[in-house]
């Protein structure tokens, strides 16, 4: 399967007819609900809680995450505010399997990083 990227999107030519575009957005809001299912997260930074995104929709969910796709290798970035009591060290590898796990298995892109900065915790 032949493979092109273009930097706004990632267009993804297969065998057959036609092409599938990912936007880097959608990236994002793939790596931004995985880091908010591991227990300890309590949000990305710039992001709102859980129940009020269901209010308003997906389009502010991706803020706390950076990504860039090149080459079919993405990267990421991810600042997230944690709960008091759980152990940073854990929390920041599970969130980076879990997006790495995440974006692979729904995009077919390859994650070669997942950057994890905390920026803060909740008492």
């Amino acid at each position: 399967m032949s493979k092109e990227y273009k930097s706004e999107s990632v267009t993804l030519q297969g065998e057959c007819s036609g092409e599938l575009k990912i936007a880097n957005e959608v990236v994002a809001i793939i790596a931004a609900l995985a880091a908010t299912e591991v227990d300890g997260v309590v949000s990305l930074v710039g992001n709102m809680t859980h129940e009020l995104i269901a209010k308003l929709g997906m389009k502010n969910l991706s803020k706390g995450i950076s990504v860039t796709v090149e080459d079919g290798i993405v990267h990421t970035q991810v600042s997230l505010v944690i709960q008091y009591g759980y152990s940073v060290p854990e929390v920041s590898a599970k969130v980076q399997d879990k997006i790495k796990t995440a974006i692979e298995n729904m995009t077919g892109l390859q994650v070669e990083s997942v950057r994890v900065t905390i920026a803060g915790v909740n008492m």
